[in-house]
């Protein structure tokens, strides 16, 4: 019995592509682990289209924490998929268009519709660069992935700024209005557009930034309980204080930035040092006496 719906293929090895010519089920089922994290996925996606239904309806903080939202779930997806071994060619496909649309188009029309719409064309230009630096941003990452393998020191470095982190940052002017310390005055709108334009170039530049990935990965057995109360005090300052928890995150991420830089600087001099350093082939030859190896 057919169904009107496409089957939906995760990413089949060769082996399984081999053996699905051999033979084909009449009903294949697909484990619940490798629909799991596509269904995080889709959350982070609804997530970021209800952004995009804030911004146009002018409720900023709730167009706000629903990008924190998404992010917080694109940054579980990923995590979840590795953790149940669920990681398929479709997922990465679906996680990058969903970050598209949620950390390159919500942020742009929020800023649009916030203040950027006073200058016309002008503001719609910079919203523009915005979401094609994301864009740019997640094909150069989707690529990326067939790249041979790298240092593993490499892991903890981002190359550019990740499109989350830039949606988050990019609305830093938003959370200082909504703390009262901007004016929405148009006179403000031309550096807020710089202040994008800065965004973007970091989004599709080669600086690299701290990814994060490795942090909570493991964690010694004296400090799990610290652990367990600085988590609590942040989650409790972001829900009691969201703006000013975001303005301070912005800030030291962006801070971050020449730290990683240099400390990316120092581990690529010592890799190369150490290839440097390292006997070649003919170098590492034992000595049989000076006579010759071979011809």
């Amino acid at each position: 019995m057919s169904t009107p719906f496409a089957p939906f293929e995760p990413g089949p090895s060769a082996r399984d592509k081999r053996q699905n010519r051999k033979r084909k089920p009449r009903f294949q089922r697909v484990p619940l682990r490798m629909i799991l994290p596509n269904l995080v996925t889709l959350l982070a996606l609804c997530s970021g289209l209800t952004a995009i239904r804030m911004a146009l309806e002018t409720r900023w903080d709730w167009a706000i924490g629903a990008i924190v939202l998404a992010a917080l779930l694109d940054a579980i997806d990923g995590r979840v998929a590795r953790l149940l071994r669920s990681t398929s060619r479709f997922g990465a496909e679906l996680d990058s268009l969903a970050d598209f649309v949620n950390f390159g188009v919500a942020p742009a029309i929020i800023l649009y519709t916030w203040i950027l719409s006073e200058l016309k064309s002008l503001g719609w230009i910079a919203v523009l660069v915005f979401a094609i630096s994301a864009a740019l941003r997640l094909a150069r990452f989707n690529v990326a992935l067939d790249e041979p393998d790298k240092p593993a020191w490499q892991g903890n470095y981002f190359v550019g700024m990740p499109a989350p982190a830039g949606a988050l940052t990019v609305l830093l002017p938003v959370y200082l209005d909504l703390l009262g310390l901007l004016d929405r005055w148009s006179e403000l709108a031309p550096p807020i557009i710089a202040y994008v334009f800065v965004i973007a170039f970091l989004i599709v530049s080669r600086l690299p930034t701290y990814s994060g990935k490795r942090i909570g990965a493991r964690v010694r057995r004296d400090l799990v309980l610290p652990v367990f109360v600085a988590v609590v005090l942040l989650v409790a300052l972001g829900v009691s204080y969201p703006f000013e928890v975001l303005t301070a995150a912005s800030l030291a991420y962006l801070a971050s930035i020449p730290f990683a830089c240099r400390t990316w600087r120092r581990n690529r001099d010592a890799q190369e040092a150490a290839t440097a350093d390292k006997p070649s082939g003919d170098d590492a030859a034992p000595d049989n006496g000076g006579a010759s190896g071979g011809v």
